[in-house]
């Protein structure tokens, strides 16, 4: 049993989830020893949980084209790793999704992380990642985090999401398109290069 099955099994067998694990389903994550960029976004959302695959709707597509990579590359290389803040559908909240789960990146992301020993840079999608991750090294405010998103290259890479929602925010602020995006297709290109 590799490091990943016996990660996924404890996943499942883990009474936090065990809702979902009685209605049999997985947990929804992608990881690989040859990663070289992790995602982590927010937590699935409910059409990834019927199709059994993270950022399989409008704001993966999205998410793909600022990348510059294609959909194959994005779920077939091994080379991306998706690591939501939690691995299962929250369900709805007041406005939109639920928010992930508390606890559950930290019981599992640094065990996973470990085992995929050349990644390169990890891309935080959102303020719940930003959180997490940046703690304190975090700008007054998502916006700004992500215009100083140079700070916390190479390891880190902080975005706003890119659900079809922000479209407000994205005409706001231009800057992202222009500044922003050809570094993220740059850093995504030079980690993807054939091996």
């Amino acid at each position: 049993m590799t490091v990943f099955e016996k990660i996924e099994r404890e996943i499942m067998a883990d009474p936090m989830n065990m809702k979902y694990t009685a209605r049999e389903i997985p947990p929804l994550y992608t990881v690989s020893k040859q990663a070289r960029i992790a995602i982590v976004g927010q937590a699935p959302g409910r059409i990834a949980e019927e199709t059994r695959l993270v950022w399989n709707d409008a704001s993966g597509d999205r998410l793909r084209e600022w990348m510059g990579i294609s959909r194959e590359t994005f779920y077939d290389s091994g080379l991306i790793a998706q690591l939501p803040m939690d691995f299962y559908y929250p369900g709805k909240g007041k406005s939109g999704d639920a928010p992930p789960r508390k606890g559950f990146a930290d019981k599992w992301h640094p065990r996973l992380l470990e085992a995929m020993p050349d990644l390169e840079t990890i891309l935080l999608v959102g303020r719940y990642a930003q959180e997490f991750y940046l703690r304190d090294r975090r700008a007054e405010n998502l916006t700004e985090t992500v215009r100083n998103f140079k700070d916390y290259l190479p390891e880190y890479f902080p975005l706003v999401h890119p659900s079809p929602l922000n479209q407000r925010w994205m005409k706001k602020n231009a800057w992202f398109e222009s500044d922003v995006l050809p570094v993220l297709k740059s850093v995504v290109a030079g980690s993807v290069k054939p091996i």
